[in-house]
């Protein structure tokens, strides 16, 4: 993944915000990784975001690769175990975490969100948003509603993104 260059996104308005929202769809957002810091009328979430700019490559490395045959004891050289080669190449996914920052807020309110169960992990499903409001939307009919004097979102991508088998899937 050394040829991809971290996301760094600001979002000042209602269609940046639709932007964000493609780019967050379907991350995991541990509860205890959001903060609220009312003084400094900020709102900061770390989260594992799903990289759908990634979405479906292969490694190239897995292609290329060549694997000696260990001979197990069942005689073909693989121990009767099905070859690498005779597998199909499978997509790989990345995920990588993420900070998501809002300034200018001035109210945070909450729907069906546990705010006590800090060990809680949230799966964002949209961002909404409107000149004064912004609702992040998550599964369960969970929802944070952030009242903000004007639109101003940051979104940086932190560390080494990883790969992972799953991509998510929605029902129609």
């Amino acid at each position: 993944m050394a040829d991809v260059q971290p996301l760094k996104l600001r979002a000042r308005s209602v269609a940046d915000m639709d932007v964000l929202a493609a780019c967050l769809q379907d991350a995991l957002v541990p509860l205890r990784d959001v903060t609220y810091r009312r003084s400094e009328r900020r709102f900061i979430i770390v989260l594992n975001r799903f990289m759908w700019e990634q979405d479906g490559q292969l490694v190239d490395a897995l292609q290329s690769v060549q694997l000696e045959t260990v001979d197990a004891g069942g005689g073909n050289g693989n121990g009767g175990d099905a070859a690498f080669e005779e597998s199909e190449p499978r997509p790989f996914f990345y995920r990588t975490n993420s900070a998501l920052t809002f300034d200018a807020v001035r109210a945070v309110t909450t729907n069906r969100i546990n705010l006590a169960d800090r060990n809680q992990i949230l799966s964002l499903l949209t961002i909404a948003t409107e000149p004064r409001r912004i609702t992040l939307h998550f599964a369960d009919e969970q929802a944070l509603r952030l009242e903000v004097s004007n639109i101003k979102v940051h979104l940086r991508d932190l560390g080494e993104p990883w790969p992972t088998p799953a991509r998510p899937m929605h029902e129609d």
